[in-house]
């Protein structure tokens, strides 16, 4: 079995080997979508697949839609030459389940796929093309936070963005410079309205969004390579909208094992591409079953009834609400929590690490006692509800290849909002509270023993990259385990506010954390033998940090 379009033909085969096949009119599909097109896409990756495209499809399948998507790739064109075209834009969505099964769907929703390539002026001017329907309702992005950057990590601004600054919108060489561009001929065919729509995991993301949009603008206007009018476009909510949004499902690199299963079923041409820019593309994507979006309801153009596909739309208000309870409370600090104490305790898998009482434990104080209390209720879901999903379901799952070396990256990038937003809401609800927390300090004190390279066995492993680890690591590189660790020399690190979200000797917490990292430190297994005494019940446990 071949996956293309002749391929899938054999449908007979596909379907005695248990995948889903699109249910609908493929080429008139195609057809109607490259004629008034409704939604496009920027971003071709793996949650793109896994996620938007396959939303799609059910809608087309129940004849709610009958059209598709578009999709475009602005940073890697490698994964539309060499993965998307030879295969038609089709590719396979492995759905792993927590009961074990599997579930194999043959994604056809893509219509067309492009190279966001303003040197590649068939596809440029294709793109333009489309920027112009009248029927295009929205634009939406998974590019990942930096794809929003005009600026690289010194402040600088990044040399092609200066370029299409000041070149204007006529061949740009930016990211969000095409994109700009591509908005710019919207504007000009009619100051047609439409949405711009992130959906990538970041806070706020639509004005992330609008504010690189708007830097190319304002000089675009100012240096008279645009009509005045195109600021006022971007500007007007009912012309040009830029939605915030909460996007949730864990969608792992494809895995070598499910690769083997595919080929095992008979598809052959499953290889995957490892492109120049070190992408690791693949023509099928593997995925968990939970999915969660959620939309700012604010379409100029009007929209499809995406409702339908699981999609929520609701006020800026509550996707905020959303995000902070998915970041700060049910999912990001319990992530977190388990990528540290997993490389302390050498896992290489989150699945396997739920199988460990103590780490449950851990992220059950964590999400229920500590994080519940202060969250606020979005309405739309459920924040118990929510997390029990998580430590239930979602990292149960022993079929999902995710590790917690992985999440572990960036790590003091995530401290701040991921636990400490929980602290701030209680200094500001309830300030005697803080010095009840227990798991919260003790996860503190465990990025700093994470720090030290040395595993709870006393062997030394590779910390995930992360921008601080040349800042925060010389402050403990030098200790050994079981030395008498001297925690007044970690106080530049522990008030650091970047890091932690709150000064913690403010707060009070400094003792505790400076306790819990003093205990595992003691020896080998002193992380293990804390980590006990932290999720014992409360009359058990030994005042360490005292």
């Amino acid at each position: 079995m071949k996956l293309n379009e002749q391929g899938i033909k054999e449908k007979k085969q596909w379907e005695a080997a248990g995948y889903r096949l699109p249910e609908f009119d493929r080429q008139k599909m195609i057809t109607a979508t490259k004629e008034n097109p409704f939604w496009i896409h920027f971003g071709a990756g793996n949650l793109f697949r896994a996620f938007q495209a396959n939303a799609v499809q059910k809608l087309l399948n129940k004849r709610i839609l009958d059209r598709g998507l578009i999709v475009a790739e602005g940073y890697d064109y490698e994964i539309i030459e060499k993965m998307l075209h030879p295969h038609d834009d089709l590719s396979i969505l492995v759905t792993l389940k927590a009961d074990g099964t599997i579930e194999k769907t043959v994604t056809g929703s893509v219509a067309e796929s492009l190279a966001l390539d303003s040197s590649d002026k068939k596809a440029f001017a294709r793109l333009k093309e489309i920027f112009c329907k009248d029927s295009l309702q929205m634009a939406s992005f998974t590019i990942t936070e930096k794809g929003y950057g005009l600026t690289d990590g010194s402040g600088r601004v990044i040399a092609a963005v200066e370029k299409d600054l000041i070149d204007g919108p006529g061949s740009p060489q930016s990211y969000i410079g095409k994109v700009a561009s591509l908005l710019y001929a919207r504007y000009q065919s009619g100051e047609k309205p439409i949405a711009m729509v992130s959906m990538d995991n970041c806070s706020h993301n639509g004005d992330k969004l609008y504010e690189a949009i708007s830097v190319f603008a304002e000089h675009w206007v100012k240096n008279g390579k645009a009509d005045t009018g195109f600021k006022d476009y971007i500007n007007c909510k009912e012309s040009v909208s830029f939605p915030w949004t909460m996007i949730d499902k864990i969608t792992p690199r494809p895995d070598a094992s499910i690769e083997e299963i595919l080929k095992k079923d008979g598809v052959f041409g499953l290889e995957p591409v490892i492109t120049s820019k070190n992408t690791y593309a693949a023509p099928f994507v593997n995925a968990e079953e939970c999915e969660y979006l959620v939309i700012e309801d604010e379409f100029p153009n009007g929209r499809m009834e995406l409702e339908q596909a699981g999609f929520l739309f609701t006020s800026r208000e509550t996707v905020e609400k959303v995000e902070k309870m998915k970041v700060c409370t049910c999912l990001n600090p319990l992530h977190t929590t388990l990528a540290v104490f997993g490389c302390l305790l050498g896992y290489t898998s989150i699945s396997k690490e739920m199988q460990d009482p103590d780490l449950k434990k851990l992220i059950e104080i964590i999400g229920y006692q500590e994080g519940l209390p202060v969250v606020v209720d979005p309405g739309v879901l459920d924040p118990k509800e929510f997390i029990e999903t998580v430590i239930c379901i979602r990292f149960p799952n022993p079929f999902m290849p995710d590790t917690p070396q992985r999440i572990a990256t960036d790590t003091s990038q995530k401290l701040s909002v991921r636990f400490g937003e929980t602290i701030r809401a209680y200094l500001m609800s309830d300030r005697k509270k803080v010095s009840g927390l227990s798991g919260i300090p003790f996860v503190y004190a465990g990025w700093l023993r994470y720090l030290m390279g040395v595993d709870d066995n006393g062997n030394a492993f590779t910390l995930s990259p992360d921008p601080l680890l040349d800042t925060v690591c010389p402050y403990v590189n030098k200790i050994k385990l079981g030395d008498d660790v001297d925690t007044d020399a970690l106080r530049p690190v522990l008030s650091n506010r970047e890091i932690f979200g709150v000064d913690l000797y403010e707060t009070g917490l400094s003792e505790k954390v400076c306790g819990y990292f003093k205990e595992m430190c003691k020896g080998v297994h002193a992380v293990r033998d804390t980590l006990k005494n932290v999720v014992s019940p409360v009359n058990e446990r030994k005042e360490i940090y005292k």
